[in-house]
């Protein structure tokens, strides 16, 4: 029974991420439903649903119980106002957290990559649960609506409306350029930052920078808007950028980076960068480092490389 099942956990626990905003939580929801299928399993009628459907049936059903009582997972920019004092660290629920793209995009399956990245799954919280499944299933799963008015027990009509109104909210809180490879110019800006930053060469990587690009820190709350008060940060004497260099890893389909330090034996942080328009729209550094080293493993190199290249 379970080599019939775990062929979907892949597909299932992407899905769950977008519906929760957590790795570790999606894997907790895809372990849940794959038991409840086992256990149910004698009852699936496969005249009524195909065991995709059935599977996502429950799949849905739990993630929508996990948030009814959970807080609206966002970024730092969603919490409050720039700027400021650093404060505590707050809780790891609080944010919208990464997760390896190979523990949520199947290889056999031509998914939209572009809808792990944080900010399009960050965008996804600000939808209503059932609003979120229904988009999920229609324009990521390509599911025909009658298939999604099933799963969710509503009209065909109801279902529609829905996906109109989560397509209408995404379009006012989805920023970003999604990571494209074989694009020259993204592909040259990923690989001058890189290098900047192993370099240590602050100007360059200021000039990298859009006028209004973001910087913030998980698991603090603290974030910083604009080209300006970002330079002021990476030129201050105690920079966590001095002497650090960047190694790439697959994550959350964006350009991703383990920043290590000089002397610690594990990363200090793990860094998304926002591009649009040849310049860097976004830096979010987690630094909840022990918390994803379990998810995520070590990093493939962490010796100081002599010049960071950015592979597609």
């Amino acid at each position: 029974m379970i080599e019939t099942l775990e062929p979907f956990r892949v597909e299932l626990t992407g899905y769950c991420y977008r519906m929760l905003g957590s790795g570790f939580e999606a894997e907790d929801a895809v372990q849940e439903t794959l038991v409840r299928a086992w256990k149910a399993y004698d009852s699936y009628d496969s005249s009524r649903a195909s065991l995709r459907t059935w599977l996502y049936r429950i799949a849905t059903n739990i993630c929508i119980d996990m948030q009814r009582s959970a807080q609206r997972r966002a970024l730092a920019i969603d919490l409050g106002p720039s700027g400021g004092e650093i404060g505590a660290p707050l809780s790891e629920r609080v944010f919208v957290q990464p997760v390896p793209d190979a523990k949520v995009l199947p290889e056999d399956q031509a998914i939209r990559r572009e809808t792990i990245r944080l900010a399009f799954v960050a965008a996804l919280q600000h939808l209503p649960a059932r609003q979120r499944a229904v988009l999920l299933l229609r324009d990521v799963l390509a599911w025909p609506a009658a298939e999604v008015a099933t799963l969710l027990d509503i009209s065909v009509a109801s279902a529609n409306s829905a996906l109109q109104r989560a397509r209408a909210t995404l379009r006012t809180v989805d920023p970003g350029e999604p990571l494209n490879p074989s694009d020259p110019v993204q592909k040259s800006l990923l690989s001058r930052y890189c290098e900047a930053f192993d370099r240590h060469d602050m100007r360059t990587l200021v000039a990298l920078l859009h006028e209004d690009a973001t910087t913030s820190m998980p698991p603090f709350g603290w974030w910083l808007r604009g080209r300006g008060p970002i330079s002021v940060v990476l030129n201050a004497p105690d920079s966590p950028c001095a002497g650090a260099w960047l190694v790439p890893v697959r994550a959350n389909a964006s350009p991703a980076y383990w920043q290590m330090r000089p002397g610690m034996d594990r990363p200090f942080g793990l860094v998304f960068l926002d591009v649009r328009g040849g310049l860097v729209t976004g830096v979010t550094t987690f630094l909840n480092v022990e918390e994803l080293l379990p998810m995520f493993g070590a990093p493939i190199s962490s010796g100081r490389p002599g010049r960071i290249s950015v592979d597609d």
